[in-house]
């Protein structure tokens, strides 16, 4: 199949023989928005880009990442209309909450979650996951339409180190809908036994890591063991250990 604009990223990540090519995506696409969010771009100073953000707010994880990535006044600008945002919020829910109760402190198990259950509904939005599931999702698809369709792309997927878990279980359940049922049977056949071959790999990276630490096989070759923790962390819970 020839290579067209969307499914050059999955032949790159593929390309890099990781542990999982998904991690590869996810780590780029990541980069990708908050390059969007926090670059040159300066997406920052656009009211209607910052609407979005003051809405949605971030995560833990992206807000740490969004500080690590550097820039100052953009991350000052984010929070400075969020926090308008938040403040905002936060008197309504306050006087609703009041008001409901009669009393501040009076207890009342009618109105009692009420400031929780809007504290949990910031938890859960976040500008740059929302983007991310957005993409993610379209990447599935033409892992799938790849699959179909690019029967090389089937012979690289065969000769890969297979996923992370949390990848693979969106694969397996994201074949229902993708492949027939005749489609599925061959499909499963090969990324089960693809998984079960990496996962015994890495259980005897890590296992000849923990021998290396005798003293009598100090002189003994590491063999693929020097990143075993790095790499068996990732396939089982995901994630690049740069």
């Amino acid at each position: 199949m020839k290579e067209v604009l969307y499914t050059i990223p999955l032949n790159d990540a593929f390309n890099e023989n990781g542990e999982c090519p998904f991690c590869a995506i996810e780590r780029n696409v990541e980069q990708d928005l908050l390059d969007f969010v926090l670059g040159s771009s300066a997406s920052y100073m656009e009211a209607d880009i910052r609407a979005v953000t003051d809405a949605e707010g971030f995560c833990r994880p992206h807000f740490k990442k969004m500080f690590a990535y550097g820039n100052t006044l953009g991350n000052a600008w984010i929070l400075k209309t969020h926090y308008m945002r938040v403040n905002e919020e936060f008197k309504k829910e306050k006087k609703h909450f009041s008001e409901s109760k009669g009393s501040l402190f009076k207890k009342n198990s009618d109105s009692a979650n009420s400031m929780s259950a809007w504290i949990k509904k910031r938890e859960g939005s976040c500008y740059i996951c929302k983007r991310f599931d957005e993409t993610y999702e379209r990447y599935m698809a033409t892992f799938f339409h790849m699959y179909e369709n690019d029967r090389d792309f089937v012979s690289r997927l065969k000769e890969s180190k297979g996923f992370c878990l949390s990848h693979f279980g969106d694969i397996v359940e994201c074949a229902d809908k993708y492949l027939n049922e005749k489609q599925r049977k061959e499909f499963f056949t090969i990324i089960f036994d693809l998984m079960e071959t990496s996962l015994e790999r890495l259980q005897e990276d890590v296992s000849w890591m923990v021998e290396k630490f005798d003293y009598r096989n100090k002189d003994a070759d590491w063999k693929n063991s020097k990143d075993a923790i790095q790499r068996g962390m990732q396939k089982l819970k995901g994630g690049i250990y740069d």
